[in-house]
């Protein structure tokens, strides 16, 4: 069982009275916080939503820039033991209004950038009560909401830290992260703290140690960032945060802030190789570099940049991180091997029977834990996806792996439809329904492709009803103020049919997939179409 004190609410508590003037959390923007600051400031939330009306066991959807106040609302929620509902921040429209809707949230606290977005959906949350922008106050203008609207100054002025709370045990459900649905809608996970901690813990114990500056690019409202926060009070550690990745200011950052570990995907490695080369890029006191998927380029990018180890691993946020590769992997494509000691986790790759395929063959990754409460709960409200994924005592990632004969793991390819973007999960379903919304649309379908920064780019190809044209620029534009930025796709095709199976009429992405990049396919960048930032 996991000791209370490792759970991070407590963990962050023992520090503030071990280590208290020890910095905590550092916006390179200026803002700075020591760990007493932090336990202090986040019992003082937990008494203002408690003021608010916040209680155990409720759900509070949060929607806020990676900011130190994301962790404050996230660990004051988290000492009522109500659950945290993170919104990614490009979420609008149809995904917002689900979210809000699906888990049931009567609280949504959201900065005030983000509040025309709830305004514009608020009519169809019947549920709303109240909505909490922390950085507005009374002279700041807001939309009309059906429901109590509490800015900043009420909701924190006057409330003393909260010294009588029991706060959560690692049984508790830390948060509800919604992950890429694959045939229907996003997911709930129900992520226990005590699966946080191992997700936490599942890099090489001598990462992170007391002094250490670790430098993350990942939002609060990914397990990512959440685990970055968890990393750094498990060491005594000082997270710096930056709001979004610049990969102008990365290397002045790290410099300026002495930062000694890195926590990057792929991509982002991807996007910093591909920067100008500078006589200062090795002059920097990082040593250490971790994350997944590592690049065919990692030995030339710790030779450039000076760092001398790195590591990965494959993690899901329904699992923590099975499996890691210690330093120095002997090749960039492998993810490790299974994660030894406490928890014990057992890994199996297996055929469509659930029986484990011979080395060097395909199968799919299925996992299990040593300890209750270390993988994750199951899917909010959706008890059929939870049995779905968890069949016969083991969770069914849905990835497609193959094992060498020395134990290294190998991704191949998802079994299921999601797309990867940078970091982020897409769901094909999901990208369909916006793109199916367009008046001249019959139908569509959405794939990855491969990037040129690693992982996925959006291609959708699209069956225009018989009386109508559309052009990919003219889809392209309808989207972008309808759908979240990761999720506008690069390529569009206009087909006159999609292939489909006989028997069910289902369309057989696997035949989009081949030549997909063809000379029928525009291209959303050669065509100078920028995003929006936000």
């Amino acid at each position: 069982m996991l000791d209370r004190n490792q759970v991070l609410p407590y963990a962050i508590a023992d520090l503030a009275q071990r280590a208290g003037a020890t910095t905590a959390v550092l916006d390179v923007t200026g803002p700075t916080v020591t760990y007493a600051e932090l336990h202090d400031t986040i019992l003082g939330w937990a008494a203002a939503y408690r003021r608010a009306g916040i209680d155990e066991g409720q759900t509070v959807v949060t929607m806020l820039p990676n900011s130190l106040e994301a962790y404050y609302a996230w660990l004051g929620v988290a000492w009522l033991r109500a659950i945290e509902v993170p919104a990614n921040n490009m979420y609008l429209g149809t995904m917002l209004k689900y979210l809000v809707e699906n888990s049931e949230a009567e609280t949504v606290l959201l900065a005030s950038r983000f509040v025309d977005r709830l305004a514009a959906v608020s009519a169809d949350l019947p549920r709303l009560k109240r909505v909490i922008v922390p950085d507005a106050t009374a002279a700041d203008p807001l939309p009309d909401l059906p429901c109590e609207v509490i800015r900043g100054d009420e909701f924190l002025g006057g409330v003393e830290p909260a010294t009588d709370l029991e706060g959560p045990s690692h049984r508790d459900t830390m948060a509800i992260i919604y992950t890429s649905g694959t045939t229907g809608p996003s997911k709930g996970v129900l992520v226990p703290w005590a699966e946080l901690y191992w997700f936490s813990t599942g890099m090489p114990d001598d990462m992170t140690s007391p002094g250490d500056r670790y430098y993350s690019p990942y939002p609060a409202f990914h397990i990512s960032g959440k685990a970055a926060l968890y990393v750094t009070a498990l060491s005594e550690a000082t997270l710096v945060i930056r709001e979004m990745f610049s990969a102008t200011e990365f290397w002045d950052d790290v410099r300026k802030h002495n930062i000694t570990v890195l926590a990057l995907l792929g991509p982002l490695m991807s996007i910093l190789m591909q920067m100008p080369e500078r006589d200062d890029d090795a002059d920097n006191a990082v040593h250490s570099v971790g994350g997944g998927p590592i690049i065919p380029e990692i030995e030339e990018f710790k030779r450039r940049f000076g760092i001398p180890r790195h590591t990965t691993g494959f993690g899901m946020t329904e699992t923590g991180i099975p499996i890691t590769a210690g330093w120095n992997p002997p090749n960039f494509r492998t993810c490790g091997r299974p994660r030894e000691g406490r928890p014990g986790y057992e890994i199996r790759v297996v055929d469509e029977h659930g029986e484990p395929v011979r080395p060097g063959e395909v199968g799919e990754l299925i996992v299990r834990c040593s300890e209750p409460w270390c993988m994750n709960l199951g899917y909010w409200k959706m008890p059929d996806k939870t049995a779905e994924a968890w069949r016969h005592g083991w969770f069914h990632t849905g990835d497609a792996f193959k094992v060498d004969d020395d134990g290294w793991l190998y991704f191949v390819d998802r079994i299921k439809d999601a797309i990867r973007r940078r970091g982020e999960n897409i769901s094909s379903f999901e990208v369909e329904a916006h793109i199916n919304q367009h008046p001249a649309v019959q139908e569509s379908a959405a794939v990855g492709v491969p990037s040129d920064l690693g992982e996925d780019d959006v291609k959708i190809s699209v069956v225009v009803k018989p009386t109508e044209e559309l052009t990919g620029e003219e889809l392209i534009e309808f989207l972008i103020p309808r759908m979240p930025r990761f999720m506008v796709p690069r390529y569009v095709e206009i087909v006159t049919e999609l292939p489909k199976t006989e028997a069910t009429f289902r369309t057989q992405k696997v035949r989009l997939r081949e030549q997909a990049l063809n000379d029928n396919t525009w291209d959303r960048e050669q065509a100078g179409i920028s995003l929006p930032k936000e």
